[in-house]
């Protein structure tokens, strides 16, 4: 990104990233990068525009820029606002704002826009969320989770990488480190096709691709979750 703003001096206006990038797996942006963009960002005057459409509500009340204590300029949310319906939604300093019209000359609409259906049932949804502290449920159910699989991994002695944040993991077959998209393609795609199949015929779906990302729910018991980790400890086992 040094080397774009050198290279392109005064002709970047933004740079729009996902925070934690959770369209090929899940993998985790390496120790002070995004604080170190954001230096970068304001020092070049771009604006820096999070991606949160996945990790938004997801993996903290606050997003991935709660967690790694970064603010952007602007945010791009959708999906789990929603409440299940579509929508999309962004939002950021006043100063940008303030551009939209019918304040400022930026014309934005669209079909799905202020969708009062949409709205309605997203706000319940967080509305319930702030009232059963589901993040904390969340991280919890997530935790049981990833020891489950993790001593389900050890017990395989597979060449397996293990990612959990919040609600979010992912299991890439393959060895560790694993940072960056590259990374993620080391994996044994015949041998994640058997993981899967293994764990459907035993009663769990997962997505049906190395390159997804798993969500975990408000809806999962921790009954939900010890069941799933013995079924993910015999189909690993399987292999």
């Amino acid at each position: 990104m040094r080397k774009a703003f050198q290279e392109n001096k005064n002709q970047i206006a933004a740079v729009i990233l996902e925070p934690i990038p959770a369209n090929a797996g899940l993998f985790f942006p390496e120790e002070n990068f995004l604080s170190v963009l954001r230096v970068e960002s304001t020092q070049n005057d771009a604006l820096l525009i999070l991606d949160e459409v996945i990790t938004g509500f997801r993996v903290a009340r606050g997003g991935a820029q709660e967690i790694y204590g970064v603010r952007p300029d602007l945010t791009a949310l959708g999906k789990i606002i929603g409440g299940g319906l579509p929508v999309g939604a962004f939002g950021g300093r006043a100063e940008i704002m303030d551009q939209l019209s019918p304040d400022g000359p930026v014309y934005q609409a669209g079909t799905l826009s202020g969708n009062p259906l949409a709205f309605a049932a997203g706000l319940t949804q967080l509305r319930e969320l702030e009232r059963i502290d589901g993040w904390k449920l969340l991280e919890e159910l997530g935790a049981q989770f990833e020891e489950l699989a993790r001593a389900a991994i050890k017990h395989a002695k597979l060449d397996i990488t293990f990612h959990r944040l919040g609600s979010l993991f992912c299991l890439f077959f393959a060895a560790g480190p694993i940072v960056d998209l590259a990374g993620a393609q080391r994996s044994d795609l015949k041998m994640f096709a058997r993981f899967f199949h293994g764990c459907l015929k035993r009663g769990v779906y997962f997505a049906p691709s190395q390159f997804e990302t798993g969500f975990i729910s408000t809806a999962h018991t921790t009954e939900d979750i010890e069941c799933t980790g013995v079924i993910v400890r015999d189909a690993l086992a399987e292999l």
